[in-house]
């Protein structure tokens, strides 16, 4: 989820007079590299942990993690941003002797919030494991809370940071949380079962995991702030500011911020509150229901690894909108709000489809076995809906509209909850895969119609559809082709998990290939496009060779 924060460039665009657009790519880049570590340390530790604990020991740990998720998400990340945007609006109207008052009322207000919900949580872990089902799942509830006593120290640590254009710190402490979290996870988890094989206890300390993590983050963040402190001449004067203002602006800032990196996370809290009541409700034997749900969180890390590729390179380019918004004259925000979308849905779309190709073989490489596979292949096609869900979202938040997609959002998670109701009981956790899909497709119509209302621009003409749709076949077709042949003749003789690792990851080099190619052949995206997007440079001058006979 982490990946979300450099799209602070989009929500606090520049707004002190000290920084320049040298500096603003620079952070922007800078924080992108690490949203890319982090996202992938992310999704990768799920693999091993499942791996570990079992399929009914993953459905334990992520019908909590959502809880943890959402609450660290909007303070952390939420906040770190609105504190950011409002410190910096401040400097760049010359009031730095407001900006010492400002942090210490956003720190009570956070330290507030977050004594709230960790009472909340920690108090109602019983009330809350009850609803899910699963009572033994308040221990981990009650583990995980203690994660929100340090949002306070590290939203402000960051916002502050974020508000200066300072984004090394920033970068290398979401690097370092993560690293922590995913050592602790794996670790721990690996002594627990090694010793007692009791899952639950296995969960809390995966929970444990993301208390470590945040605490690492707060060290490292405050070791260089004050640090940097001792180079500082600190304000004499402390003028009085207006409490209410500051609150106001960071509660809506940080919602309107953080909304979108929620989106994914309460999609997961709604299966955490249906999916498995719904199972057992239906006639299945709880245990059977409890690895079923542990099946389909399968999909979970698998959005994520999809989601990585398209968001970073479509997002990469947010800044550059953010930066041209509400200009009239010379180059304006259009041809890269058109060159966003675009790179979204390419890379949306390959991911997804060259995923659920090879989604079996995958699934059992992974996670050991082929179950569900079907359901997963569903749910993996929510990485197309997410790339695009989220680059629009990112792109209305760099123009300052954010209640009305925020709007959208919310009711998509209100679909999903209705159709899992629905769908689950008949067709089981494929109908909670399909609801997925459904609801995110009402979002990005929804969300695209109002876009392009406001807008009136188009995304791409009917010529990059074709050739994206003309790649996407020629890559179906050789890859399945392959995969067959590859079951059958050339790795038959290979253990069963050990073949589908070697089809696996030959299957995705080649259908890569083959997409890349087809895109590259077609000019799908210029060259002079291609020089905009991280690692594009290569990707052009490869289009130049395979095109110069033209």
């Amino acid at each position: 989820m982490l990946y979300y924060s450099y799209r602070i460039m989009g929500v606090g665009l520049v707004m002190s007079n000290d920084w320049n657009m040298k500096t603003y790519m620079k952070g922007a880049a800078m924080l992108t590299i690490a949203a890319i570590i982090v996202k992938l340390l992310s999704a990768v530790y799920r693999v091993p942990f499942q791996n570990l604990v079992g399929d009914e020991g993953f459905y334990i740990y992520q019908q909590v993690y959502p809880f943890i998720g959402i609450i660290t998400t909007w303070t952390s990340f939420g906040f770190a941003v609105a504190l950011s945007k409002i410190l910096s609006d401040y400097k760049a109207l010359g009031k730095e002797y407001a900006i010492p008052r400002i942090k210490k009322i956003a720190f009570y207000y956070i330290g507030f919030i977050s004594i709230l919900f960790f009472i909340l949580l920690f108090m109602g872990a019983g009330f809350l494991a009850e609803a899910m089902g699963d009572a033994n799942l308040a221990q981990l509830l009650k583990a995980g809370s203690f994660v929100i006593l340090l949002m306070p120290m590290l939203a402000v640590l960051k916002g502050d940071f974020q508000s200066d254009g300072r984004m090394q710190p920033v970068a290398y402490a979401q690097v370092l949380e993560q690293a922590v979290r995913v050592f602790v996870i794996l670790f721990g988890t690996w002594i627990i079962v090694s010793t007692s094989f009791d899952l639950y206890k296995a969960g809390s300390m995966a929970m444990y995991g993301a208390v470590a993590g945040e605490l690492a983050g707060v060290v490292l963040l405050s070791f260089i702030y004050w640090k940097s402190m001792k180079h500082t001449k600190t304000e004499k004067a402390q003028q009085n500011v207006p409490v209410w203002p500051i609150i106001k602006n960071l509660t809506l800032l940080s919602l309107s911020a953080s909304i979108s990196a929620l989106l994914f996370l309460l999609f997961q809290l709604v299966d955490s509150f249906t999916v498995f009541q719904v199972l057992m409700e239906s006639g299945m034997e709880r245990q059977q229901a409890m690895e079923k749900k542990g099946v389909y969180d399968r999909g979970q890390p698998l959005v994520q690894l999809g989601i990585v590729i398209a968001s970073t390179l479509s997002l990469a380019i947010v800044p550059l909108v953010a930066h041209r918004m509400g200009k009239n004259s010379g180059r304006t925000a259009v041809p890269f709000m058109q060159l966003t979308y675009r790179v979204a849905f390419t890379f949306g779309i390959a991911a997804a489809l060259g995923l659920i190709v090879v989604l079996p073989y995958v699934n059992e490489m992974l996670f050991q076995t082929k179950e569900e596979s079907m359901t997963l292949m569903v749910f993996s096609f929510q990485i197309v809906w997410m790339s695009l869900i989220l680059t629009l979202m990112a792109m209305l938040q760099g123009s300052g509209m954010v209640k009305i997609p925020t709007f959208f959002l919310l009711l998509g998670v209100l679909c999903k909850w209705l159709l899992n109701s629905l769908l689950v009981p008949t067709y089981g956790v494929l109908g909670a895969a399909i609801s997925g899909n459904v609801s995110l497709a009402i979002i990005y119509v929804l969300m695209c119609y109002y876009f392009k209302k406001t807008w009136n621009i188009q995304f791409a003409p009917a010529v990059f559809y074709k050739g994206i749709t003309k790649a996407s076949l020629l890559m179906i077709v050789c890859v399945v082709a392959y995969v067959v042949l590859a079951d059958v003749v050339l790795f038959d003789n290979l253990s069963s998990r050990i073949q589908s690792v070697v089809i696996s990851l030959t299957a995705v080099m080649l259908g890569a290939a083959i997409f890349l190619v087809s895109i590259a052949k077609d000019r799908v995206i210029a060259e002079k496009e291609w020089f905009l997007l991280p690692f594009g440079r290569r990707m052009a001058t490869f289009q130049l060779w395979l095109n110069k006979e033209k």
